[in-house]
């Protein structure tokens, strides 16, 4: 990055650096005297390794006199000074809430005497001193979108932009919060000297060089998130009071829930949390967000709020069965692992359906899209796309690829958007000049070469077909919930949602969460008959955990 580039990202009021006060707070004299109760005091030497990179579990210090530097080494070995941390600062960021790799590494820049806390001391600390607690974890998600921001303490990502695994591995590490470097050999053939550098071919892209110069070529999510130490090391003895499968809202909710009020909880995502909320641009009716806020960010609110009260995150860890006959359930993963948990909350929500059109699962990751963020809105960039669906999602979309897009065309087999959006954003809509509405419309072909290059589309009422040199189609039509894993487990409904609230005789159950299997719940898209909205999947997710606790502790009643 250049000095001028750099420069002028600092001033940019949104970056975290430039909120010193915030990201890197000094607190008073009487807050560091109550976060001293917690550990233990230390004098290190000039030169002493706090922690390193990679480690997992790493302290929390509070600095008392002296310094601390917080740095990075590249791939190549320069390091990079994050912060200096001086007297009544802390070290720290959102990977003190689990037990992941740690992104940077901490050493005494002078003689230095310090508080060290340890992991277990320091959530009692968070969870005791309410004030100092939010203090710190604003600090902490300040730091980690600052080290995104500035492409710090990451992985070089090579490949094509438009390439469709370089995507995927783009929206892994983006939605994990993993930060990242991409060189583009779509304008830079050579990835930055990267490619003769490491003698990597064209064939063997993309590729994640991660810290060491380890290189790992085009790798699936699961051996990305192992590299990088995403995952935690699950033991098969544990027994889990609640185990969640699936990280969306409504997950994500009842994780929270169920951990703040004690109770041993695990959840596994298959990809990053958020579900398909957190692909959102923005999400501007959800209470409490009056300036609205993306799927993303709040997702990773969500995450480390269940983490900071003990909840365990199992990130790329596909689910595939559910063994309900025995007590406690096991869960079974994709890696052959199992977990056993004596109650389970199944919250995998739903997919976006596929359109019937000849190549359309050749352009898929090649042109075809089922979110739209910011990495999907910068390959569009003065370009038409293709917003094909009637939802809010789709509205989202449409109104936030307008801001970079030449032009979005909404297609919609209806007559219209009112019967399926919320009033806000047809009235957007509407009022866009770089928005167009095709009500009666579909799409009929898909041509390109390695990626899509032209979309054929057909009013249903005049039969009338056009053609269009458009590379870009976000696909959001209707939903098929993720259950083909249950095989049998649980009583489905015909769409093949979960459902809830009676057995199969129709009477009414304790709860309108609980399954035909006693012990499993559904929240969320997944369950039949729910609202499908993030708010009532947050909703559910809460108002469950109740029902749990009544079936853990039914003499509690």
């Amino acid at each position: 990055m250049s000095d001028a580039s750099t420069s002028q990202r600092i001033v940019d009021p949104s970056d975290p650096y430039a909120r010193e006060a915030q990201t890197f707070p000094r607190l008073s004299e009487e807050m560091a005297q109550r976060v001293a109760g917690y550990g233990v005091e230390e004098r290190h030497p000039k030169g002493t390794m706090l922690f390193e990179r990679g480690q997992r579990g790493a302290d929390f210090f509070l600095v008392l006199e002296g310094t601390i530097e917080i740095f990075d080494l590249d791939i190549e070995g320069t390091t990079t000074v994050v912060r200096l941390h001086g007297e009544r600062e802390f070290t720290g960021d959102i990977d003190l809430f689990n037990n992941r790799q740690i992104l940077i590494s901490a050493r005494a820049t002078t003689d230095a005497r310090v508080v060290r806390i340890k992991r277990a001391d320091f959530r009692r600390l968070v969870s005791s001193e309410s004030d100092i607690g939010e203090i710190m974890m604003r600090a902490f998600i300040l730091r980690r979108v600052g080290l995104m921001e500035h492409d710090q303490a990451g992985v070089e990502l090579i490949g094509p932009s438009h390439g469709g695994d370089t995507m995927r591995l783009q929206r892994f590490l983006g939605r994990n919060g993993y930060p990242f470097r991409l060189y583009d050999t779509e304008t830079d053939p050579d990835g930055g000297g990267f490619l003769s550098c490491l003698k990597i071919t064209p064939d063997q892209l993309p590729v994640v060089v991660a810290a060491g110069a380890r290189i790992l070529r085009n790798p699936s999510n699961a051996a990305l998130a192992d590299e990088l130490g995403l995952t935690d090391v699950l033991d098969p003895a544990d027994v889990f009071d609640v185990a969640v499968v699936g990280a969306g809202p409504a997950g994500l909710a009842a994780a929270v829930y169920a951990a703040s009020e004690g109770l041993r909880t695990i959840v596994f995502e298959a990809l990053a949390p958020g579900g398909q909320a957190g692909t959102s641009s923005k999400i501007e009716n959800y209470l409490g967000f009056p300036t609205g806020i993306s799927g993303e960010a709040l997702a990773g609110r969500a995450q480390i709020q269940a983490q900071k009260f003990g909840a365990q995150l199992a990130i790329s860890r596909a689910v595939t069965g559910l063994e309900c006959e025995t007590q406690p359930y096991r869960v079974k993963l994709e890696d052959q692992q199992t977990v056993q948990a004596r109650a389970v909350v199944i919250a995998t929500g739903a997919r976006y359906r596929k359109l019937d059109v000849t190549n359309f699962e050749r352009f898929e990751g090649q042109g075809i899209h089922y979110a739209a963020t910011a990495m999907e809105a910068q390959l569009c960039t003065g370009e038409d796309v293709i917003v094909v669906g009637g939802g809010n999602s789709a509205g989202q979309a449409a109104v936030f690829l307008s801001r970079t897009a030449r032009h979005v065309h909404i297609l919609v087999r209806g007559k219209g958007l009112a019967d399926t959006m919320s009033d806000y954003l047809v009235q957007r809509i509407d009022s866009s000049p770089r928005i167009t509405l095709h009500p009666r419309t579909e799409i009929v072909g898909l041509e390109g070469d390695n990626l899509l290059r032209e979309v054929s589309w057909r009013n249903r009422d005049s039969a009338a077909t056009a053609i269009h040199r458009i590379g870009n189609v976000f696909v959001m039509i209707g939903a098929e919930p993720n259950t083909e894993w249950l095989d049998g487990c649980l009583t489905l409904d015909k769409k093949g949602f979960i459902r809830t609230g009676q057995d199969d005789n129709g009477k009414a159950l304790a709860s309108p969460f609980v399954t035909t299997t006693d012990g499993v719940f559904a929240v969320g898209d997944v369950r039949s008959g729910s609202v499908k909205r993030v708010a009532s999947g947050v909703g559910e997710g809460s108002v469950v955990v109740a029902a749990i606790h009544q079936f853990l502790n039914p003499d509690d009643e």
